[in-house]
């Protein structure tokens, strides 16, 4: 099974967390880029501020490598507002996708509204600008009934304001990969929370991001109904290797 058209290739870390400094990160950002131009991927996941480097670097290939970024990563907490700002910023350099991290400690907290407000002002400026958005809800951060509430939230705003040929370009996504969890537990897409966001987001598409290993967890995550799987080995992962990293 070629599952390249399932795969966000991911590099997500700042300077600091590589333990580079910022010209040594960029050129790892740069080598990263220049695999996925080369391995064919249909996406690459970087920082905001690598995504006009991004686009000059694919800009002379005959490559349809697509970009995508992420706004408010990994917290989630900032305002709508401001993540609207960075979200416009990245629109206008060059990327494809938006992948929010919603408000999630928000919504744990009990601002339903609130939530409701972002996802439904960050899904109209993603679509009227015919990008593809994705809603990060950190599963690692939420109990299985937040899982359920929240992909049944964020479903319920889309297809309330949005009309049905816009579904396939929103998306629930599952973590950021970042999130420090307590005695080691994964931080990131198990089977248990897929399957909830998968029966909770419907008609939505869903991202499993984090803890995808291997080859035939990628597979198990597909057979599954996953539409993308986010990966920071995804070289290593279409070619039957285990994953080295922790995303």
């Amino acid at each position: 099974m070629d599952i390249r058209s399932f795969i966000d290739s991911t590099y997500l870390k700042t300077a600091i967390q590589a333990g580079l400094d910022e010209s040594q990160n960029q050129v790892v950002v740069e080598t990263f880029i220049t695999e996925a131009i080369e391995e064919g991927f249909k996406l690459i996941m970087i920082r905001p501020e690598m995504v006009a480097v991004a686009k000059q670097m694919i800009a002379p290939s005959d490559s349809n490598l697509a970009i995508g970024t992420v706004i408010d990563f990994p917290e989630g907490q900032s305002t709508i507002d401001c993540k609207l700002e960075e979200a416009q910023q990245a629109i206008l350099d060059g990327a494809d996708e938006l992948d929010f991290v919603c408000n999630y400690q928000a919504f744990k907290n009990g601002k339903v509204d609130l939530l409701k407000d972002e996802i439904l002002r960050g899904t109209q400026l993603a679509l009227e600008n015919n990008k593809i958005i994705k809603w990060i809800i950190e599963v690692a951060a939420l109990t299985d009934k937040q899982i359920i509430q929240l992909s049944a939230l964020i479903k319920n705003v889309v297809i309330t304001h949005f009309k049905e040929d816009d579904y396939a370009a929103v998306f629930v996504k599952s973590s950021t990969g970042f999130y420090k969890t307590k005695n080691n537990e994964p931080n990131g897409a198990t089977i248990p929370s897929i399957i909830m966001m998968l029966e909770n987001a419907s008609p939505l598409p869903v991202k499993a991001a984090g803890g995808v290993r291997n080859y035939e967890d990628a597979v198990a995550m597909i057979k599954l109904g996953v539409k993308r799987i986010g990966t920071s080995s995804a070289k290593a992962i279409v070619n039957g290797v285990k994953n080295p990293n922790d995303y």
